[in-house]
Order: C-alpha cells, then structure tokens, then sequence
C-alpha cells in the first residue's frame, strides 16, 4: 500500500479529529452536571491498537496526555481476544492508568470487519462532581486514596457496576447521567470509526493513524534538534500539601541531545501525607503539553509526540506516588507546577520562545450541602477557577484564562444560580500589579460567593505563597488569596482547608497572575 500524499493525510488527520470533536460535543449536550455540560471538564481521544494516539478533540491536555496509560490498563485487565463489540471498559484507578477518582474514563474496543481483536480503541475521561468522598466534591483534604471516593479498577461497565458507582455518590442520579453521557460518546466514535474503515478499507486506515503519527514525530525531532545540545535544570516548589507540610520541590533535569530529549525528574521530593501528590500518568501529559507548545498550532496531536523524548521519574515521589497516597490534588495543582518546572528548563533551551510561569493553580473549589428548594436534596459542586497567563517574548500575558494543564470554561453565573443553593456575588479582574516587565502578566479573577444555606466547602489551591516566576528580568506575578467573611469578621484562609459556612457567609477566592516577561521598557518604548 502506497503512502498518502500531503492532501489525503491532510484529509485523514480532520477525520479523525472530527470523531474526537463530535463525540466531545454529544458528551457535553448529554450531560446532567454542570461541570460537564457549561465546564467541559471532559475528553475524547482515538486510539490505536498499541494504545498511542491517532486523533484528540482540543480538550484537557492533564486528560489527554495520560489517556493512553488508561487504555494500556484496560487492555492488560481485558486483552484483545478477551474483548466483544459491545463491551466497554471503566476504570478511575490512579494507580492503574486513572489520575484522580472524580476523572471516569470509558474505553471501548473498536471491531472491524470480521476481525478477531479489535484494531481501534475509542476512549473519554470525564470530571464526576462527587464520587463519594469524604467531603463533598470528592476533592478532600484527604491522607489516603480510600479517603476520595469510589475506586474503579478496570473493568466491563455494565448496569451492575453503573449502579454500584452510582451508589457511593452524594448525588446518584447525576453520576447516572454524566456516565449516560459519556456511553453515547462511546458509542458514536465507534460507530463513526467503522463508518470510516467501511468507505476506506481498514489497512488504509490503520495506515494513515500511523502516517500521521510518523509525521508528528518527525517534526518533533526537528524542533527538539533545533534546541542547542545541553543539560538544563530549573526547580520550583509546591506551597503545600495541606497537611502542615510546606514547600515541596519539584526538580527537572532536561537533556537535550541531538533529535532527543530526556526529562528526569528523579530528584523531586518524595510523596506527601496529604493529597497534591501525582501519579506517572500525570508527569506523561505534562511532558507532552510541554513539548507540544513548542511545535506549530497545526501539528497533529497524537502519540508520536513522545516519541523522541524519554521521561524519568523516581517511583515514591510526589510526582510518581504509589498505593495509597492521597491524589485528589496532583491532577489539578502539581501537574500545573510540573509544567512550570517544564518551562522553566525550556526557557533556557529557547529563551525567544518560552513564556514566563502562569497563574500555576486551577484554584479547586467544590461546595456540597442539603437545597431545601428541592426538598433537602443533596448536592455537590465543582469548578475550577481562572487566573492570569504568563507573558510571552512576544506580548503581555492573556488576564482571566484556564491555563496549560486545564482547558476548561467557567460556570455561567446564572447557571450556577439555577442549579445550587448559593449565588456568586461579584466575579471580576482582579486589579493586581504584580507581574511587571517589558511584558506584563495577566491578572487572575476575584470571584466572590454568597451562602443562603450552611454548606460544606473545600479549597485546593497554589500559589498563595510562592508567587509565579518571571523570566528574562520580568516580576513575578501575584500571588492568590483566600479569604472568608462570617459575621462581620474577615480573615484570610489557608491555600488548601475545608470549612462549614453558613448562611451570611461570603467566601472571596482571588486567584493569581502570570510572571512578567523581559526587563521594564526603557522610557519611550511603546510596547504595552
């Protein structure tokens, strides 16, 4: 079989990205929670029978990055010719592929023709509100993983099991709904994939995904070889885990040789009591974020990323925890200091391409408590909050946006009004001056939530007391604050802490800016 001219790869690479982006639209239309359906903490990935990437959708790069390692756990609980048609494969274990329990992910083999095993893997990873924690939201202050909910090893999704994960959450039937959602997502990637082998033949789809991936990891050895040969290092620190213990040290040693990279990270602090440590799977998706930044926006995304890269992590540390460390965090708060370690050594590698550290904290918040608007129901929610971008050799930093390893939106006011028992008060840019340089930071949000009933609330947040760096001669950014007002009393919150508020309470979250790039411009200059 002759190898497709630039057109038809062309062609193939935005077919098969366009399954991944319409299976994320039917998950996100589906979707009983508003984290999901106004969020969209949710992802599509297609997979090939070696569980590396054809095709994502532009979801989030902490889901995207670490997807394959939950096909490869599906596939060794459940190999090839042990998989019919109609099976689907759930697991949310970090330990087997997972990164942290409220992320559920469906995988499903994909058949064609009469073959035996399947030839394709279709796969999506969702945010769950709540999965049964021990706080509300499933984001707990936690010192174990049996502390955070339902663990899914993997296993075939059946109504047993949906019930029974059903059943460990505070709020059932949205649990129902959101896996509802993700199977119809399932479903139509599966279907659409054997629509395409179907009008194409299967070994010249097979053939195109592994032309496809070829090319990404041609283009990714040149650029990794346009970096100047060396050994690059660069640390940075966590604020805490929680539980009192403060500045854990994320190092990274990157070497660049030829078309090669090795990032090790070997040197990192061992794992926490408390619950910002990550898995392996959590340090692949930071790497290939990373690297993936360095390449042109047009470049397919898929498994031939990696390729060239070698990545080296020290199991027992914080950013390889093993069984049972506490992870609830690691998904959301480290992966975005890893990348900032990430950054940092790059920055010397390529000084003209690399931005200053962004706001570096996805500011968890997740509320839980009875709405007596719906007979005392429970409830549980979750969102992440924005924070300022870094600047960049080529421009300030973008104010108020998710950044690197989330990718998800806010929750419209309204929304989050109509569904819960409490209302946001006042949302705005903060008016923050960190940041300062020939390029400013962006500013972080200040987003302000009025209680009308006592709920329990749990905060999982960085940067609080390291601020984010600048580089080049740039200001660190702002650092974030948490604060509580309560019967006319303020005071100021730790980064991490649960609390039961009642109604009066209002609770201000002010999230980060981004480092400044570059030193201040000289009088005259008309740069912003």
């Amino acid at each position: 079989m002759s190898a497709a001219d630039p057109i038809e790869l062309e062609i193939f690479r935005h077919l098969f990205a366009s399954i991944a982006e319409e299976m994320g639209v039917r998950l996100m239309r589906s979707a009983y929670s508003p984290n999901i359906k106004e969020r969209r903490d949710h992802s599509c990935v297609l997979v090939d029978a070696n569980a590396e990437i054809i095709a994502q959708a532009a979801h989030i790069p902490v889901h995207l990055g670490s997807a394959p390692m939950s096909v490869q756990a599906a596939l060794e609980a459940f190999p090839g010719d042990a998989l019919s048609p109609n099976d689907v494969i759930v697991l949310n274990d970090p330990f087997a592929g997972g990164t942290h329990l409220p992320d559920i992910t469906l995988v499903a083999p994909c058949f064609v023709a009469d073959e035996s095993t399947p030839r394709f893997f279709v796969a999506n990873r969702a945010h769950h509100a709540d999965v049964g924690g021990v706080t509300a939201g499933s984001m707990p202050i936690s010192r174990s993983i049996h502390e955070e909910g339902v663990r899914i090893t993997p296993r075939r999704l059946d109504e047993e099991t949906i019930a029974w994960i059903c059943e460990q959450s505070r709020t059932p039937e949205e649990r129902r709904g959101d896996l509802n959602a993700q199977l119809a997502a399932i479903h139509l990637g599966v279907q659409r994939m054997r629509e395409l082998c179907e009008r194409y033949n299967p070994d010249v789809v097979s053939q195109r995904a592994a032309e496809l991936q070829g090319y990404t990891e041609r283009i990714m050895r040149h650029i990794i070889g346009q970096l100047a040969d060396g050994v690059y290092r660069f640390e940075d620190v966590m604020d805490d885990d929680g539980t009192g213990l403060r500045d854990l040290t994320i190092c990274c040693d990157l070497t660049v040789r030829g078309d090669t990279a090795r990032v090790d990270l070997s040197r990192t602090a061992d794992q926490s009591p408390g619950p910002v440590n990550a898995v392996r799977a959590i340090v692949v998706s930071a790497v290939n974020y990373a690297f993936r930044c360095l390449a042109p926006a047009d470049l397919p995304s898929n498994g031939g990323v990696l390729r060239p890269i070698q990545v080296i992590t020290r199991a027992g540390s914080l950013i390889d925890a093993q069984y049972p460390a506490a992870v609830a965090a690691g998904n959301v708060e480290t992966s975005q200091r890893i990348v900032d370690v990430l950054f940092g050594a790059l920055a010397q590698a390529a000084p003209d391409l690399i931005p200053a550290a962004s706001c570096g904290s996805m500011n968890n918040i997740t509320i839980g408590g009875l709405d007596s608007r719906r007979g005392g129901a429970p409830y549980a929610y979750y969102e992440t909050i924005a924070g300022g971008a870094g600047a960049s050799p080529e421009g300030p930093g973008a104010d108020a946006v998710h950044t690197h390893m989330t990718n998800t939106l806010n929750t419209p006011v309204e929304a989050l009004e109509h569904a819960y028992p409490f209302r946001v008060e006042a949302y705005r840019i903060r008016n923050s001056v960190g940041g300062a340089g020939r390029f400013r930071g962006g500013r972080g949000v200040e987003r302000v939530y009025a209680f009308t009933e006592a709920a329990q609330v749990t905060l999982l947040t960085e940067r609080r007391s390291h601020a984010p760096y600048g580089l080049n001669g740039g200001k660190d950014g702002t650092r974030g604050r948490n604060t509580l007002l309560s019967q006319g009393e303020e005071r100021a919150l730790p980064a991490k802490v649960t609390l039961e508020v009642e109604p009066g309470d209002t609770l201000t979250v002010e999230t980060p800016g981004g480092g400044g790039w570059g030193s201040a411009p000289i009088e005259g200059d008309d740069h912003p």
